[in-house]
């Protein structure tokens, strides 16, 4: 993998670039639908790639490792032809599912003991085992296993946690290193910084992952429950230690307003489930602000889901209608909706991106998030 920085915002910390797979370019900054368990939900591969341009999706490897199992997916050639997605993928290593099972897992420096959510069977991932799961699994990008810290969370159980992922991430690189790619293309293994809230945690772990060189980084532990003006400013420490010539992800975030504030700050990859679960419920983002498609305002409103054209279905489908479709709890509701969500976001950061390379981002932000959080 290899990351070329092109251009940088005068006026804050956005960046443009693009990482090089052997799966294809992605351009930077970018926005990663959630495909779980090998599907994103609601929306066909087609209209993925064709209509809402998606360059990168993500799979989970705790999912995919308890249905269908990796026994299916090495069968199959790798999660890339069992699902038919030839554009890159990148895997979790599933430490965010098991840290939201508090009540079902046990936690220590070996590794994390679980129970399935499916049929409560126990499991145990430690840090080579991940990596062999995501060897099976043939993502273009992987992540190490590490602890996701809830928010909020001791002092003394954030440094402790840090220092177990730390162990974890020499370990994931130590086996990562030792094995070799089973498909025919190379893989990318991310180190994650961890910290919780506390700048010092977050420093100490932004500086030992910046000397682990990886071919990029992420940013964990974030989004879960923090203040997001906590979040910004943990992001933002981050960035300033992480490596300039090496893409940065921000895991699981979040709205757009968050999406672009991030940006700014400068992170590269962004992803969440948010576009596609809000819009099942009926939630929708557009480039005037949030609107609750099932709310009785839009009975009666012909006019297209997002008057600028931000999504490909906007011109095809009114408010109106996909308001009855959400009240007649018809699937094409949920369809629609997400194609719509998808698209929106996708145009956001490529709108971002845009703004960065002609040097007009700052403004065009300031103005969007105002935007962007009005509910309509």
């Amino acid at each position: 993998m290899k990351f070329d920085l092109l251009n940088k915002d005068l006026n804050t910390k956005a960046r443009a670039g693009i990482i090089h797979t052997d799966h294809g370019d992605i351009e930077t900054p970018i926005f990663m639908p959630v495909g779980t368990a090998g599907t994103v939900k609601a929306i066909h591969q087609r209209d993925l790639l064709d209509d809402i341009r998606a360059q990168i999706i993500l799979g989970n490897t705790y999912h995919l490792y308890l249905r269908p199992g990796t026994d299916v997916i090495n069968k199959a050639g790798g999660l890339h032809r069992f699902n038919g997605w030839d554009k890159p993928i990148l895997t979790d290593s599933g430490g965010y599912q098991v840290y939201s099972l508090t009540a079902n897992r046990k936690l220590n420096e070996n590794g994390v003991t679980f129970r399935s959510h499916i049929d409560g069977s126990k499991h145990l991932f430690t840090p080579e085992n991940v990596i062999d799961t995501q060897r099976l699994i043939g993502s273009d990008i992987m992540m190490v296993l590490d602890e996701c810290t809830p928010y909020p969370c001791e002092y003394s159980y954030a440094k402790k946690s840090l220092a177990i992922t730390h162990k974890w991430l020499n370990r994931c690189f130590t086996q990562y290193k030792n094995t070799n790619n089973i498909y025919n293309f190379q893989q990318a293994l991310f180190p994650i910084v961890q910290g919780s809230i506390y700048k010092d945690l977050r420093t100490q772990s932004a500086e030992f992952i910046t000397n682990i060189d990886a071919e990029g980084n992420a940013i964990g532990g974030l989004s879960v429950g923090e203040p997001a003006e906590m979040m910004y400013e943990m992001t933002e420490l981050v960035c300033d230690i992480l490596p300039i010539d090496k893409p940065r992800y921000l895991m699981g975030v979040g709205t757009p307003a968050n999406i672009l504030e991030s940006i700014a700050l400068g992170v590269d990859m962004m992803d969440c489930v948010m576009p596609t679960r809000n819009a099942r419920n009926g939630m929708l983002f557009t480039s005037q602000g949030i609107i609750n498609i099932k709310n009785e305002k839009w009975k009666n409103d012909f006019s297209p889901i997002d008057e600028f054209g931000t999504s490909f279905v906007d011109n095809a489908y009114s408010k109106a209608y996909l308001r009855h479709l959400f009240i007649s709890k018809e699937i094409l509701s949920a369809m629609i909706a997400t194609a719509h969500n998808l698209s929106f976001y996708l145009w956001l950061v490529k709108e971002a991106r845009n703004k960065i390379i002609e040097g007009s981002f700052f403004s065009w932000k300031n103005r969007m998030v105002k935007q962007l959080i009005q509910r309509l």
